[in-house]
């Protein structure tokens, strides 16, 4: 038998989560099992053990996979197998990555993969909301080096109160979902949506998330400290502290004269700080060629790492003490903005959003249901009606490749931009939307020149947003000896880069949609924190007012290429008259009016949306439909169709699939002795309908009510006025019956009562 050992965290609504490690993939370096509910996830942890040659980074890979057979279902598609991963799992593992990265020691450079899977699921609890914490707990059992455990858990408001790691059904009626990664100290990292919160209440649920993660730190190093885990030994690194100090030495001013020139050109300034560390290298490889003592070959790499590290220092420092950026503005200064809508004719809606140097084109294209995207996840089913992709291509950082493919950093940046624009859809706009935004510059926050950027295309498109959105990339500089820091609004990829923090916050004016955070530093006060949140509101309401110059309003009409739309709801019951056996009928509407009809029933009604090219079209199959759902009303004329002639009358089609009987009697005044003197099949004609009857529904038509009625014609009377005739000779017949029936039994009787015979 296998003795587990097992960690339980109880959460404040009586449901608890479950650590177990010692009984699943003990083969690898770390191993746990993470379950709350029936949701159950397996990670596990492999770190090289040693570095591979000349690798001065942490290559870690962090992978999350859901198994279809945890939730008791087969993979769609031909081959019934799990493929590459969907964009919902790229997304969990993006969170896991973030959070962890920064804890492994910078000097620790072994090729590390972090696996995650689901592998049991159920449709209540959410396992992205565990993948953090399994993550780490694997790392944190095994041997491989790592500052701190951190967990993750998700965040969701429902009728005013936070709740911890939400249900699915919990959070359909949630105002915030946001995930939260931390450490018992540090929070690291906040992603999610919002609709239009503000940033106190943001606040607000960080702060309770990091009290709840807390005890999941606690709870495993205790199961660390049970299970007496011993960090491993390594040494991954050959440094030489006089070369890092001579570096310092003579390269530290020559960087900080550079970054105070304030070179707004991002390729230029590059180029100067690269210059500058280049001739540094040619001149000290020169000066100590005929030195044996010295592996050049060596020092020329340090002299490159140690560089980077003075480079970094030089600009942190010009910001804190001089309160000087890189391109010269102020802490709060929003770049040079400029816009522009309806670039592509082509597209339904279109906008160029340049802030600096980051640019995105976007187009907006509206689609019909028949372009929804369906989702078919392990946990999750369902349709997509909002689109929205990322395409960062590799020029617009001046970098001479092409793509192979969609990278994570597309899918992240996409879902960052989907999330905070996805709410101020009108509920009831009847069209798919599908927004791409293409970089074709970068230097800073492309994720939020999306959202912008996005914005004012829908609104090009002639969309009724609810309120327009858009979105800043901040940062954040401190002084590790000091309480001195710089929060610094719209940053740039370098200072993304020699920062302590960087977080983009989206929303309207009146509230926060989505954000994205990564903190770097440790011990950031909360009061830092919303000091940078509240400038961000001013320089994200700044950045709002200019797009508004340029596009202040939706278009008042769609563009003549977009497709109109409009929904009829029928109901229910006439749903399968539309369609008709087979889909004859529908298929017929679609061809002779060349319109695209989707059906689908919600809630006890069916909602037919009718999308084609122009009004008249539209109108078209509209007047189909109304035919078929049309119900028949007695004294009502209309124009059928003769389905069939019978020797009692013909069976005329009034309606789509609604016949009724025009009996030989109600063709014509005079009387008729064949219905095909008069009618054939497929003539058309008036008739109207003179009844309905009460038990089986069949209709019953007249032509001769319509025709002018012969001179001299005398009615027939009615049934009740007729002579009695043979209603008499039918009763003397009766009576003659009942007579004969006693003679008979009067006789039998009589022959029942006669003595036998004797025998002769």
């Amino acid at each position: 038998m296998v003795n587990a050992t097992l960690k339980t965290i109880e959460l404040a609504d009586g449901r608890s989560i479950t650590i177990e490690t010692g009984k699943l993939a003990k083969q690898a370096d770390g191993s746990v099992v993470v379950r709350m509910g029936e949701t159950m996830v397996l990670a596990t942890v492999v770190s090289a053990k040693e570095a591979k040659e000349d690798v001065d980074f942490m290559p870690l890979t962090v992978d999350y996979r859901e198994k279809f057979s945890a939730a008791g279902r087969f993979p769609g598609g031909f081959l019934k197998r799990e493929g590459r991963p969907s964009d919902e799992e790229i997304l969990a593992a993006r969170l896991v990555d973030r959070a962890l990265r920064p804890l492994f020691p910078d000097d620790y450079h072994a090729e590390t993969a972090v696996m995650i899977s689901l592998i049991s699921a159920n449709k209540e609890d959410l396992p992205d909301a565990l993948v953090g914490l399994a993550a780490s707990a694997a790392i944190t059992v095994s041997d491989v080096p790592f500052e701190t455990p951190i967990s993750e858990v998700r965040v969701g408001r429902v009728n005013g109160e936070f709740v911890i790691n939400p249900t699915h059904a919990q959070l359909e009626e949630s105002d915030i979902d946001i995930m939260v990664g931390a450490s018992f100290d540090n929070i690291m990292m906040v992603e999610g949506e919002m609709d239009e919160i503000s940033e106190e209440e943001m606040l607000e649920a960080i702060k309770f998330a990091h009290e709840e993660i807390k005890k999941h730190c606690k709870a495993q190093e205790e199961l660390a400290t049970e299970l007496g885990v011993v960090k491993r030994e390594y040494n991954h690194e050959n440094n030489d502290e006089e070369l890092r100090e001579k570096v310092k030495a003579d390269l530290y001013d020559k960087c900080y004269d550079l970054a105070k020139q304030i070179i707004t050109n991002k390729q230029e300034r590059m180029a100067g700080f690269d210059a500058i560390r280049d001739e540094y290298i040619e001149a000290y490889l020169e000066a100590n060629a005929e030195n044996e003592e010295i592996d050049l070959e060596l020092h020329e790499k340090l002299i490159k790492r140690y560089y980077h590290d003075v480079e970094k220092e030089a600009m942190r420092r010009m910001v804190l003490d001089d309160s000087i950026r890189l391109d010269g503005r102020a802490t709060n200064e929003i770049r040079p903005i400029w816009g522009e809508v309806n670039y592509l004719p082509g597209a339904h809606g279109s906008a160029l959003f340049t802030r600096g140097e980051t640019q995105s084109l976007t187009s907006v294209t509206l689609g019909t249901k028949m372009d929804e995207k369906i989702i078919d996840n392990v946990t999750v089913q369902g349709k997509e009606q909002f689109l929205l992709h990322y395409n960062f291509p590799p020029f617009c950082v001046g970098e001479p490749r092409t793509p192979r493919g969609v990278s994570r950093r597309e899918v992240g940046h996409g879902n960052l931009a989907h999330r905070a624009l996805k709410k101020m859809i009108p509920q009831d706009f009847p069209y798919i939307v599908r927004i791409v935004s293409d970089i074709l510059e970068s230097n800073g926050s492309s994720s939020m020149a999306t959202v912008c950027a996005g914005t004012m295309g829908m609104m090009d498109s002639g969309m009724k947003m609810k309120k327009p959105v858009s979105g800043i990339a901040m940062g954040l500089i401190t002084d590790k000896n000091s309480d001195k820091y710089a929060i610094l609004s719209d940053i740039l990829g370098d200072e993304d880069h020699l920062g302590d923090m960087d977080f983009k916050v989206a929303g309207s004016a009146d509230g926060i949609t989505a954000t994205q955070m990564d903190i770097k530093v440790d011990g950031l006060p909360y009061e830092v924190l919303k000091q940078a949140l509240q400038q961000a509101k001013e320089g994200r309401l700044h950045i709002l007012n200019k797009m508004l110059e340029v596009i202040p309003e939706p278009r008042t009409e769609f563009k003549p290429n977009v497709p109109r739309i409009e929904v009829m709801e029928v109901p229910k019951d006439m749903i399968g008259a539309i369609i008709g056996p087979g889909g004859k009928i529908i298929q017929a509407i679609q061809e002779e009016t060349d319109s695209v009809i989707v059906i689908e029933e919600v809630d006890d009604k069916g909602l037919v949306e009718i999308s084609g090219a122009g009004a008249d079209i539209i109108e078209a199959a509209k007047a189909r439909i109304k035919s078929i759902i049309a119900l028949p009303e007695v004294g009502e004329i209309y124009k059928g169709t003769v389905k069939s002639v019978v020797s009692f009358g013909a069976f005329v089609e009034i309606l789509p699939g609604k016949d009724g009987l025009l009996h030989v009697s109600e063709m014509e005044w005079k009387r008729v002795e064949k219905p095909e003197d008069v009618v054939k099949e497929g003539d058309e004609l008036e008739v109207k309908l003179i009844g309905i009857d009460d038990r089986t529904g069949k209709l019953k038509l007249s032509r001769k009510v319509l025709l002018p009625k012969p001179e001299g014609y005398v009615e027939r009377p009615p049934r009740g006025d007729r002579p009695q005739r043979r209603d008499n000779r039918r009763d003397d017949n009766r009576r003659d019956d009942r007579r004969d029936n006693r003679r008979n039994d009067r006789r039998d009787d009589r022959r029942d009562n006669r003595k036998p015979r004797r025998d002769n």
